[in-house]
């Protein structure tokens, strides 16, 4: 017999089969945070000592082949060759949600692109707002629009807050959103010189690279080498080379070809790259970028005295708690949907406050945006760092707040009374059919 389904209900429990896929992800993000977090402390404390211009020349040292015009310094290396690991792991995550994760479902996709598209537009409403006068500049508009999830879920560690699994579903599904959006934004807005001959060549080596990878070939000497020369395509075409690294995710299968259960090519891809991205990728752009010399509070104060800064500082606290929360009201008023029964609205102000946290793609578009090493590339650090911690403490206060109720649901959707590896709460409500079948 059906039961009438009612009203629709966000940030419901999702399946089994996608709630473990979650938590193994945010588990690997989080310790790829913990060391992002230390390579940045590290950066900042060493750039305010008597030794930061052993920092600056270390950063600024250019090394690689003039010929081929890949001559960069190893902080340009960071962002624009170690951060394309990253968005290789994003394209291949977002290929993942797309196909066979929540954003297949229109419905259940609805949330968190709302969340995001707000989430993003509010935080620039908000930075324009601000450099609209004769000492701002426009130029940065999107530099508080991303929201950096490592750094948000190693939070989480730290603070041990227990997250149930629908606003851990959410948070990774509006983190892999918002990086789609920003590497559109970085494709479009900072280019600033175009070289279509390079960027019609670079689709040799992405097609060629499609065709093993449809072809499930898993051997390295193959897939590197065209990685590689897309990527030196990419670069040379002016448009950034981290969007190389999107696409190239983009052509990997997801689904087994025999249409088993078991990891597909995408899957396997992430368990390999992920690990360098999150230990060494991201956690060394950190160290590059984020050195800034404040010089003292004085120093600070004079930074957030700048237009940019500040319009940075406010839409990431600011901006991004009102355009996700209202975002995800506004969704809710006009769907008739409601809250999951567990969870109140404090839960999404908190879950909107930890989105506030932009670091990785902030820094790279803020780079882009002014040039790595001008004074108002350093507004932006001091911008995206404070505002990150701003809203990392409030988040704190928030979530903490409700941890005795977290912690409830999260012993109800772990209890296995049966003992079959699938928590009871899964086989009593189950959203995939499959879920019941995996016993």
């Amino acid at each position: 017999m059906n039961q009438p389904s009612g009203p629709a209900r966000l940030f419901s429990r999702g399946s089994w089969r996608e709630a473990s896929r979650v938590a193994e992800v945010l588990r690997g993000e989080t310790t790829g945070g913990l060391l992002l977090i230390l390579g940045a402390v590290v950066a900042i404390v060493w750039a305010n000592t008597p030794w930061a211009d052993v920092y600056t020349a270390i950063r600024d040292v250019r090394i690689g082949p003039s010929a081929l015009h890949l001559d960069l310094s190893i902080g340009t290396w960071a962002a624009d060759g170690l951060l394309a690991i990253f968005f290789f792991v994003v394209g291949l995550e977002l290929k993942r949600e797309f196909v066979a994760g929540d954003l297949r479902d229109p419905r259940r996709a609805a949330l968190p692109m709302a969340a995001a598209v707000g989430g993003m537009a509010v935080p620039a409403l908000v930075f324009v707002a601000w450099n609209l006068g004769a000492d701002g500049d426009l130029r940065g508009w999107a530099i508080p629009t991303a929201t950096d999830i490592a750094f948000a879920v190693a939070i989480l560690a730290v603070i041990s807050t227990h997250l149930p699994s629908g606003l851990r579903t959410f948070l990774l599904t509006l983190a892999v959103v918002d990086d789609l959006l920003a590497i559109t934004i970085i494709a479009i807005f900072y280019t600033s010189e175009l070289e279509p001959l390079f960027l019609l060549g670079a689709l040799v080596p992405i097609g060629l690279f499609a065709l093993l990878v449809q072809r499930r070939v898993r051997s390295w000497w193959l897939l590197v080498p065209l990685a590689v020369v897309a990527w030196g395509l990419v670069h040379e075409s002016g448009v950034h080379a981290t969007v190389a690294g999107v696409l190239l995710g983009f052509t990997v299968p997801v689904l087994r070809r025999d249409g088993g259960d078991g990891p597909g090519m995408a899957e396997h891809l992430e368990h390999l790259v992920r690990p360098i991205s999150a230990g060494i990728a991201v956690p060394v752009f950190a160290f590059f970028a984020a050195g800034v010399t404040v010089g003292g509070l004085s120093g600070l104060a004079e930074s957030l005295t700048d237009p940019v800064a500040l319009g940075i500082l406010t839409g990431l606290v600011v901006g991004k708690t009102v355009g996700i929360t209202g975002s995800t009201w506004l969704l809710a008023r006009f769907t008739r949907a409601e809250l999951d029964d567990d969870l109140a609205w404090v839960d999404v102000v908190g879950m909107a406050m930890l989105a506030g946290i932009g670091f990785t793609v902030s820094l790279l578009i803020g780079e882009l945006a002014f040039g790595q090493g001008s004074e108002r590339d350093e507004h932006v650090k001091v911008g995206v760092l404070v505002g990150s911690v701003v809203a990392t403490l409030l988040a704190s206060v928030v979530l903490r707040s409700r941890n005795r109720v977290y912690r409830r649901i999260a012993e109800r959707e772990t209890a296995d009374d049966d003992g079959d590896g699938i928590p009871d709460v899964y086989q009593q409500r189950p959203s995939d059919p499959r879920d019941s079948m995996e016993r």
